[in-house]
Order: C-alpha cells, then structure tokens, then sequence
C-alpha cells in the first residue's frame, strides 16, 4: 500500500458523513431520537411469557411422552412393549419403532430443557431487577431526604 492510498483512507474514516465504519452508535431516526432502538422489557411483560413458558412445559410434559404411555408394572410404556414384541417376533420396525421412541424422547427432553430454562430465567429477571430497583430507590435520595422514585431517574437519561 502507498502512503497516499494509507493517508486518503485515514481522510476517509475520519470524515463523519462516512457510513463505511461506525461503532457503538445507533443512526438518528428522522425526526427522533437515537434511543427509540433501545430494548424495553416491562416486568409484566416478562411475566407473562414465564408464566406461558411454565405452562408449555407442564403441557408437553403431560403429552408428549411416548415413551411413558400406556406404562406397565416395569415401567415400560405401551410403544415400548409393542417394540419389543415386535422385536421378539422378527419384525425390522421393533428396532425401528425402538430407535424412533429414544429419539422421541430425547427430543422432548430438549424442548422442555429448554422451556424450563426460558420460565426459569424470565422469573429470575423479573426477581433481580425488582430487587434493583428497590436497591436504587433505596441509596438515591431526593433534596428533602426522602427515597427517589426509579421512575424519576429516566429523566436524567433521555
């Protein structure tokens, strides 16, 4: 590279009508503010999809096992005791219908591992920032002495 090339590339970064690199900057919108990118979550918000999340659980967890279903004293579930017979029997779908509950299962495993974790961590946010909150309302104090609302801070950001 030239040094012309190197100094008319440092003109070119430096120029602030440049859109080639910016970093840690969120363009104006026209006629708004920069901010109205910014994520907002209400706590009600994040209680509802918890609360959604902890429902979807106990659902597939009550309808989805194929595994479980139809379960006999040792505990094998009705498809299990066909495939095994099957099994026993001869037939290729015993191993098939086998390998397609595991997978099943291990499946549903997963989707409810993760549904658990979404409810788990949304109650868990809506916990710690409640406790923020208090925390901050607690430590910053008004002129008078008194607690200042966290409310009132958003005004000092805006």
């Amino acid at each position: 590279m030239a040094w012309n090339e190197w100094e008319q590339l440092k003109a070119d970064a430096a120029d602030p009508s440049s859109t080639a690199m910016q970093i840690n900057h969120v363009p104006s919108l026209e006629g708004g503010s920069s901010n109205a990118g910014d994520l907002v979550a209400y706590q009600d918000d994040l209680g509802a999809v918890g609360h959604d999340a902890y429902i979807l659980h106990d659902q597939l967890r009550r309808r989805v096992d194929i595994a479980g279903a139809g379960a006999d004293e040792t505990g094998s579930g009705s498809t299990m005791q066909a495939a095994e017979e099957l099994k026993r029997s001869g037939f290729v779908t015993g191993p098939a219908l086998v390998t397609t509950v595991t997978m099943w299962t291990s499946q549903v495993k997963s989707v409810l591992q993760a549904v658990a974790h979404i409810s788990n961590h949304l109650d868990y946010t809506k916990k710690l920032h409640t406790q923020d909150d208090a925390q901050i309302a607690a430590e910053i104090r008004g002129r008078d002495g008194s607690a200042m609302p966290v409310s009132s801070l958003s005004r000092y950001f805006q």
